[in-house]
């Protein structure tokens, strides 16, 4: 599985990113361009600790569920997310998607053994599997809008 720890696949989302535009219409969901990319953000800043999010009492909280879901099982058009990170409010497009991008790409200069956040879904995870879920969920919702 790729990882956002790996340059080669950091890069391929920044430049999927930048096939992005704001009037692009999604594939399916709710969420317009804006609100994804403010989504995101939001879940990147969660992954770095910027943004507490609350935890939900789920069996996805643990091995071997969680590892199941982020390694092996596709990711489910219209999961629903955390509040938190839908509320995420668009500015200007080229302001966003630069957030987003730089999020992106400082990814792989985190300390792989800082104390990591508690996913509110998944629970307690390494920073491999941090890596994993960051673009396997990156990935997803570039694929809703196609790019």
């Amino acid at each position: 599985m790729k990882s956002l720890w790996e340059n080669d696949t950091r890069r391929e989302l920044r430049e999927r990113l930048g096939q992005l535009t704001a009037e692009k219409p999604a594939l399916w969901g709710k969420m317009n361009a804006p609100q994804m990319v403010a989504h995101l953000t939001q879940a990147m800043r969660m992954t770095t600790g910027e943004l507490p999010v609350a935890r939900k009492s789920t069996p996805m909280g643990f091995p071997p569920l969680n590892w199941l879901v982020i390694y092996w099982l596709p990711w489910p058009q219209g999961t629903p997310t955390a509040p938190e990170l839908l509320a995420g409010k668009s500015t200007a497009w080229p302001t966003d998607v630069a957030v987003l991008d730089d999020l992106v790409a400082g990814f792989g200069s985190l300390d792989r053994d800082r104390a990591w956040p508690i996913h509110p879904v998944f629970g307690k995870l390494s920073a491999k599997m941090w890596g994993a879920l960051g673009w396997k969920h990156i990935d997803h919702h570039l694929r809703q809008f196609g790019v």
